[in-house]
């Protein structure tokens, strides 16, 4: 058996057999660094089925962790899931946000020793001091609980939004630059934007992955996806898994990234 071959052929420990399946045509070294989730579709999953909204968002908890299971497993180093965007305080009714919040209380509370198991680490983007106090320290036990893991990086976005991300960004830098000489001589390129975005702990994604058939970004990591990949499906997140994850990087892993160059074999003048 040859080395393709033999790379094919060692799945992961903890895929079930779909997963399995679709992992075997994969190529392990050319995984996404970095896949970042638009989770949406709770509200339309909840409402096919006569259900409250708030039963679509307590369903997709499962979606969550089947997704981030299937992801360690496959040893993908960044996974980022839009978990709750800065514009929800204002689209969403009060009682389905304070829903949210003590779902995510729940949430990290039930899932550290399952993170802790799979070797995951977690981080927050977004503005967390904005969020009630219990659910800051709820954040910040879990995240001190995984901190010392080597595995892959899961990170929330929470009270997050990309326009608000860049406002931060650009105050940080400006302050800084007051504080160290002045302005006189600050010049702002791509690289010190990005060490004072939230993101600054991990790679730009590879890959978007947007649950529930719409074909927009909503204000999520504008900066960061300028050359990422955008996989749509019409699943709803409660129905997503760790099988459609892989099935997105099977896609993925069919396209050609030309970061705004030529495809092969096209000359200059094509």
């Amino acid at each position: 058996m040859d080395s393709e071959v033999a790379l094919h052929t060692s799945i992961p420990a903890g895929l079930d057999r779909k997963e399995s399946e679709i992992y075997s045509r994969l190529d392990p070294r050319r995984l996404p660094r970095h896949i970042a989730i638009i989770m949406d579709g709770n509200g339309r999953w909840a409402r096919q089925r006569h259900l409250p909204r708030v039963a679509g968002h307590r369903a997709g908890v499962e979606s969550v962790r089947s997704t981030v299971e299937t992801a360690a497993r496959i040893h993908l180093p960044a996974l980022t899931l839009y978990a709750f965007s800065s514009e929800n305080w204002k689209k969403r009714p009060p009682r389905e946000v304070d829903f949210l919040m003590r779902l995510l209380r729940r949430y990290l509370k039930a899932e550290v020793p399952t993170l802790n198991q799979n070797n995951i680490r977690l981080e927050y983007i977004g503005r967390r001091h904005e969020l009630p106090d219990a659910v800051q320290e709820r954040m910040q036990w879990a995240q001190q609980a995984t901190a010392k893991n080597t595995g892959m990086v899961l990170t929330l976005a929470l009270n997050y939004g990309a326009r608000m991300e860049l406002v931060d960004a650009f105050n940080a830098i400006v302050q800084a630059a007051a504080n160290n000489g002045g302005l006189r001589h600050l010049k702002i390129d791509e690289e010190l934007i990005d060490r004072h975005l939230y993101t600054r702990h991990l790679p730009d994604p590879d890959l978007v992955i947007r649950t529930s058939g719409e074909m927009r970004l909503s204000n999520f990591l504008l900066w960061q996806v300028a050359y990422a990949e955008i996989y749509v499906t019409a699943t709803h997140w409660p129905d997503f898994r760790g099988r459609h994850l892989l099935e997105a990087i099977a896609e993925y892993q069919t396209r050609e990234r030309r970061y705004g160059g030529l495809s092969d074999g096209h000359g200059a003048h094509t």
